[in-house]
């Protein structure tokens, strides 16, 4: 992969990053938060899969810039990760002030199952596993699909305690929903 493939992957998760920041602050006071020693064994993976997606190949070649490495799979990649990441931004807005980055309850914590909380019952993953799709075609590696599957075991791990959480918070109105609603592919998971 060349830099070039790789500031096509970067630009737009960097956009995303900077509106998740400057919205990170207008949420509910948390009360209850998972451990940080749990956080943090999740975003190892997490971390993993983002550096063998995003990374160039490790030759001086690679940080030359080539234009030549761009065509209609790259394309088709980039149109793939915008829409990803603008999906995970509309569940964030949907989602308001109960969102938070770590597996947490809110106080007067809601069940959301409106917009895009109906297709999928964790759309901001959704989206997010989607840009990374986009951005394994970009980088059009073995290492980028790599990436990919150790970050959908991450997410979904974590989808697996947040459930918990949220089944044990709402009672039979999340089980009903987890009933209704797929986790992470609407039909698959």
């Amino acid at each position: 992969m060349n830099i070039v493939q790789s500031i096509g992957i970067v630009v737009p998760w960097l956009l995303w990053l900077a509106y998740w920041i400057a919205t990170a602050q207008a949420v509910k006071s948390t009360a209850r938060k998972e451990a940080r020693s749990a956080r943090t064994w999740q975003s190892l993976p997490l971390i993993a899969g983002g550096a063998l997606v995003i990374l160039p190949d490790p030759t001086l070649a690679a940080l030359l810039p080539d234009l030549a490495r761009l065509g209609p799979v790259q394309f088709a990649g980039f149109a793939t990760v915008v829409a990803g990441l603008l999906f995970s931004v509309w569940a964030r807005v949907h989602l308001g002030a109960n969102w938070s980055v770590s597996v947490t309850l809110k106080e007067g914590h809601e069940l959301i199952r409106s917009g895009p909380y109906a297709l999928v019952r964790h759309p901001i993953y959704t989206g997010c596993l989607v840009a990374l799709v986009g951005s394994a075609l970009i980088g059009e590696t073995w290492r980028g699909a790599v990436g990919v599957v150790l970050i959908f075991a991450s997410l979904a791990f974590k989808v697996r305690v947040e459930e918990n959480w949220l089944t044990g918070h709402f009672g039979d109105a999340y089980a009903r929903y987890r009933r209704e609603v797929a986790a992470l592919i609407p039909g698959i998971y």
